[in-house]
């Protein structure tokens, strides 16, 4: 049976329906923000699977007739996920996953799909919402609800979910979830915004999300279902203890060696050990050895969490024998490879990454094909994560989720202080390559991007540093137990800890800011000190960053395209770009293939490697629409010469007519007596009539005969009195009439 909900919220209207589309899924909401239109389907497999971990997947699917598109590719229909798709999906799976309790490994597939979409009513937010609320009324057990929020900054004053429109203007672009208790998850770009601001953010949202999660807990009260019995995994007492008793001592000792692959080779010995003993003994099938040998594995694994987790909380005792609040040593380079447009790396302990920037024309703008407003990206940030980079053999190709979130979060980082198209017209693509990692590569990332945009010319507005946070509880962040947060976590910190929380930014404030937690949520004061123990660390690093290179360099690489930029009046764009484009491709034939873009308000870019080049192709078209003025100097070129003056080529397409009266002084009976083609003419332009042809003059720059009288001069038939009469207009035989 349908059942209709509805919340006014923020100046909009949710309306939730269920039991009437997708039935046979475990559970579906069809959830409406205005005109904005998401369902949300979820279902549970019935059996658990093999594995370490929860099988959970999320997916956003981006429907282009939600906003009356038909897809541009060549079967006109949707094909893999988008950025912003996968950027999404990523965007709803982290606040879920925390809510499944530990040991769940039935398969759970939620899949949204976006209907309709009105610009101004977050289709993002809409869709986790649904995604909660299919959860919550199915039989499925689920620790929700869980809610979630953009927030905006205008003038001063906090938005929740803003509008195209104020999101343009704010100064601080927040995506927030959690739960009626706690805040899960954070995602966030910021105009180099305080931490105190920061905050201050996070807990607007909160109170906004706690009202959503409210009404979802109604709307399960009225329609949800008794949630199944499942069974959660749980290892054989009798293996876990025989495995403790062996390997525990030697794996402290093994946890404590500085170095990582060190001490990755003395844990991957002890736990070869252990796992190849059970390996060699007898099994009544290939199921169970199989589930035997994934307990023993994840025995080891809780140990080694255990002791890295006792020695942090309890002795304040990392597994590289840091300080919690300690980074890692650090080192800054720039200029590795001469013929890019500009390269920097950045090394932090174990985690090393190489970022180099292109620049190219303003046409080379990715083209985005997405449910928003974008069109087109001139700042693009790519982050590649190679298996070489942890030692390992894996998958080479397409980057997957993770790579594509590191990527956005780093473009997000330094979008704030790349230049406009205005102050910089260059399509930018920066490629961070992450050659060896333990922990913390995407703001490893950020920061060896950030120099190798200086190293390239982009004036960027400020430098941009980044550090990964961690946080180790001994329980609930009730008051009751003790935590312990990190600076600049590794991979063990990382994987075995409850929090990633990364911030970046410059020594004005946050640009980014990303939190992924593993427990329920945090609370204000461990999220602010998070971000002041941060804010000192990206100082440190900064200062390593401004050794290497303190400001962006004056030009660009001797290999980066130069440019120059001017404006024309838009009325003569047709002119300059001429017939099937003729006139631009001679001008880019003359200038060694220069490339050239017009804008629609008149604003034209030149790009080539040589200045030289760029300042012919720009007089070339300052040529065409450029305009003579009575009383303006040329020396041109004669190319067509009659018997009643010389045609001068001033500039561009205009020529100036000389008449044989201003050739020079004294009776001049035909113009072929004193010029030709081919001669070089100094002109003063004397006259332009209203058809905008021009009447040039060379007499004052040619030399006056003795004893030259004005008067004797010849004048024009413009010039001479006209007291004859009309001739008949029927002349010669042709004409005459008898």
């Amino acid at each position: 049976m349908k059942r209709v909900f509805e919340l006014e919220f923020e100046g909009k209207k949710f309306v939730v329906e269920t039991g009437e589309i997708a039935k046979q899924a475990d559970g579906a909401v069809l959830v409406r923000l205005n005109d904005t239109a998401i369902l949300s389907t979820v279902c549970c497999a019935d059996k658990p699977k093999e594995g370490d971990f929860f099988p959970l997947t999320v997916g956003y699917e981006e429907k282009q007739y939600a906003v009356g598109k038909i897809p541009g590719s060549f079967l006109r229909r949707e094909g893999r996920p988008g950025e912003h798709a996968t950027l999404t999906a990523r965007l709803i799976d982290r606040p879920i996953r925390p809510m499944f309790s530990e040991g769940f490994r039935n398969e759970v597939q939620i899949v949204n799909t976006v209907l309709s979409v009105e610009q101004d009513c977050t289709p993002e937010m809409t869709a986790m919402l649904g995604s909660s609320l299919a959860l919550g009324i199915s039989d499925i057990p689920f620790d929700g609800p869980i809610a979630g929020v953009y927030v905006g900054r205008v003038d001063g004053k906090l938005i929740i979910n803003p509008t195209v429109e104020e999101r343009a203007k704010s100064d601080i672009d927040l995506a927030v979830a959690g739960t009626i208790e706690a805040i899960n998850m954070v995602e966030a770009g910021a105009d180099q915004i305080s931490e105190e601001d920061m905050l201050d953010a996070l807990m607007f949202g909160h109170e906004a999300i706690k009202k959503l999660c409210e009404w979802q807990k109604e709307i399960i009260q009225e329609v949800g279902v008794p949630k199944r019995e499942i069974e959660l995994y749980e290892c054989d007492p009798e293996i876990q203890k025989d495995v403790t008793d062996r390997a525990e001592e030697r794996l402290k000792k093994a946890i404590s060696i500085f170095d990582k692959l060190e001490r990755q080779d003395a844990i991957n010995a002890i736990k070869e050990e252990i796992i190849n003993d059970y390996e060699a003994r007898h099994y009544e099938d290939e199921k169970t050895r199989n589930k035997v040998l994934g307990m023993v594995n994840e025995t080891l694994e809780g140990l080694i969490a255990k002791e890295v987790r006792r020695l942090i909380t309890d002795e304040k005792i990392r597994p590289d024998g840091r300080k919690v609040d300690e980074i890692r040593p650090l080192d800054a380079q720039i200029d590795l490879f001469p013929r890019v447009h500009g390269s920097a790396m950045f090394t932090r302990g174990q985690t090393q990454v190489i970022s180099v920037t292109t620049l190219g024309a303003k046409s080379d703008a990715q083209i985005i094909e997405n449910l928003t407003e974008e069109d087109t990206r001139h700042w693009m940030h790519h982050y590649n994560f190679p298996p070489y980079s942890v030692g390992e053999i894996g998958r080479m190709g397409s980057p997957g989720r993770r790579e594509i979130g590191h990527g956005a979060l780093g473009e997000r980082a330094l979008s704030y202080v790349i230049p406009s198209e205005e102050e910089f017209p260059y399509t930018i693509r920066t490629v961070a390559e992450v050659v060896e990692s333990n922990g913390s590569s995407s703001q490893a990332s950020i920061c060896a991007s950030c120099m190798s945009l200086m190293a390239a010319g982009v004036p960027i507005k400020g430098i941009v540093s980044g550090i990964a946070m961690g946080l180790i509880s001994s329980g609930p962040l009730d008051g009751n137990h003790p935590y312990t947060i990190l600076t600049d976590i590794q991979g063990l910190e990382d994987h075995f800890g409850d929090m990633d929380f990364k911030v970046a930014g410059t020594e004005k404030g946050i640009t980014a800011l990303q939190m992924d937690i593993k427990i329920k949520g945090v609370t204000r004061q461990v999220l602010k000190e998070a971000l002041e123990q941060a804010n000192f660390a990206r100082k440190q690093v900064r200062e390593v960053m401004v050794e290497a290179i303190s400001e962006p360099r004056p030009d660009v690489g001797k290999y980066a395209p130069k440019m120059d930029t001017f404006f024309v009046d838009v009325d003569r764009i047709r002119e300059i770009i001429g017939t099937g484009g003729k006139v631009i491709n001679e001008i880019i034939a003359q200038c060694d293939g220069v490339k050239i873009d017009i804008e629609d308000n008149g604003q034209v870019t030149i790009y080539h490697m040589e200045r030289e080049t760029i300042n012919k192709a720009k007089s070339l078209i300052l040529d065409i629409i450029r305009e003579a003025k009575v009383g303006e100097v040329y020396e041109g070129e004669v190319n067509r010469v009659e018997d009643y003056g010389a045609f001068v080529h001033l500039f561009g397409n205009v020529d100036g007519l000389c008449h044989v009266s201003q050739l020079g002084y004294g009776y001049i009976d035909k113009a072929q007596d004193v010029v030709k083609v081919g001669d070089t003419l100094k002109v003063k332009v004397i006259e332009i009539d209203e058809k905008g042809k021009v009447k040039v003059s060379h007499k004052e720059f040619s030399e006056k005969p003795e004893g030259y009288e004005e008067s004797k001069e010849r004048k024009t038939r413009f010039e001479r009195p006209s007291n004859r009469p009309n001739k008949s207009p029927f002349r010669g035989p042709k004409n005459f009439k008898k």
